[in-house]
């Protein structure tokens, strides 16, 4: 089985992450994509629909950020179990991350639907809009724990070695979701016009199909399931091991969406409009760093298998080039959402007030998506070595020390330049403060396993 032996401990390190992140950059492309596409048409129903879109976006990324802090804690012990040769564990591990998942998406939903008025009233959501957003919100709500179980399920084929089949998962529902959102959206054939409500309809039908083909792979591909009952103390045993790096995590990207909700509040002050704009760019700049989303999945399983087996320098040569590629390609990303910043905003709305907010963004966050993106990768090669706490501080460190004041002290200089200049000059300081510490620590880890520290990030 694939489970069998830790693929990531020998072999050229570059090819190695070369030939694992494509796979994972073309699905969450994909997915990136699908979210693009659901914009688009979410802009042809109306204004109103963008923003309550817009107003949303913060609470989806809250959900998306259990998500991603429960997969990193699956991915990071999962990995290590493999790079330790414990396939047994491995295989505990990765079975009750999915009981846990579940019993937190549970409580999650319960708390969504409760608060759905409340929070968004708090968000600045005129009182108009809110029977919109209720009713786009109660299907996600009933979709997370799909999200979040399937999520969490692909991160223990990550922890393999293999992101093939996650890819493949991802790219096959994004897919159904462009093909239903305009018959969802717009009523075509016998199905009702649902407006907005369809757009979330898709997205629930669609994670549903990568819940069911995650559980196929991980037992009849990958023997990372077991239906043996264990003992409580080993599930217990198996939660701690995944919380202890999963509720930093977690924490560490709830973190980014909290203090994006403190800027949709701000940007509210200028009107839905303004929301909807930032809602826009916010849809466009999530495609655009999809490569170090890749490149971030993929860098926990590496360090996890090479930590586990001793492999300090292996680490450290991933985490020079990975460096490298997030500069090298951030000024390439600058470059191009410099020359399409007044294009592709108009591919969403034809109201200037709205476009003309997206494009200001396009022109001066991208300038720090390469400092950015190395954030991303430090704080995921932490999490991979069992190291949460770094990561949590510099996010905290990122998002409420410094963006969020930067903000609400530009924003009274220069309107919503000043926040959205706030935001680069964020991630710019962020990049340099992560890129010390994980030079730091590989040090530390090559020091410890007494492998000759003969590279540098």
């Amino acid at each position: 089985m694939a489970s069998k032996k830790a693929r990531l401990t020998t072999g050229p390190v570059g090819r190695q992450m070369v030939s694992m992140t494509a796979p994972v950059l073309f699905g969450i492309f994909t997915m990136m994509l699908q979210g693009f596409v659901d914009a688009y048409f979410i802009g042809r129903v109306g204004d109103d629909a963008l923003a309550a879109l817009g107003f949303a976006f913060p609470v989806l990324m809250i959900v998306s950020s259990v998500a991603i802090g429960l997969g990193a804690g699956t991915s990071s012990v999962v990995a290590r179990a493999i790079g330790a040769d414990d396939h047994n564990r491995a295989r505990r591990l990765s079975t009750d991350s999915l009981i846990l998942s579940f019993l937190i998406t549970v409580v999650v939903c319960v708390i969504g639907f409760l608060t759905i008025g409340p929070l968004f009233r708090l968000l600045g959501a005129p009182e108009s809009m809110l029977p919109l957003i209720a009713g786009y919100m109660r299907i996600l709500y009933v979709g997370v724990p799909f999200v979040v179980v399937g999520m969490v399920g692909m991160s223990s084929m990550r922890a393999t070695g293999d992101t093939r089949l996650p890819s493949m998962l991802m790219v096959i529902a994004a897919i159904f979701n462009v093909i239903l959102d305009p018959i969802l959206i717009f009523g075509l054939g016998p199905a009702p016009e649902m407006g907005l409500n369809g757009a979330a309809m898709a997205a629930l039908i669609s994670r549903a199909g990568i819940f069911i083909g995650m559980l196929y792979f991980l037992r009849v591909r990958l023997d990372m399931l077991s239906f043996y009952r264990a003992k409580l103390a080993d599930v217990r045993s198996s939660w701690a091991d995944i919380l202890h790096v999963g509720i930093p995590a977690a924490g560490t990207n709830a973190i980014i969406p909290i203090a994006t909700a403190v800027i949709t509040a701000m940007l509210a002050r200028y009107g839905p409009d303004a929301v909807a704009g930032f809602g826009v760019a916010s849809r466009v700049e999530a495609l655009m760093l999809v490569m170090f989303y890749a490149l971030s999945a993929t860098i926990g399983p590496f360090v996890g298998q090479n930590l586990s087996a001793g492999r300090a320098d292996r680490i450290f040569r991933a985490l020079r080039m990975s460096t490298i590629f997030c500069l090298s390609a951030g000024l390439v990303i600058a470059i191009f959402l410099a020359a399409m910043s007044s294009i592709l905003p108009a591919l969403f709305s034809d109201n200037p007030a709205v476009t003309d907010v997206a494009t200001l963004f396009l022109l001066i966050a991208p300038i720090s998506y390469g400092t950015y993106g190395m954030v991303m990768v430090m704080n995921a090669s932490f999490n991979g070595m069992g190291k949460p706490m770094p990561a949590v501080f510099i996010s905290v460190a990122r998002m409420v020390v410094i963006y969020v004041p930067l903000a609400f002290l530009l924003n009274r200089q220069f309107g919503i330049a000043g926040i959205f200049a706030a935001y680069a000059l964020t991630n710019v300081v962020s990049g340099i403060l992560a890129y010390g510490w994980a030079h730091a620590s590989v040090r530390e880890q090559t020091e410890k396993h007494a492998v000759p520290a003969t590279d540098s990030i």
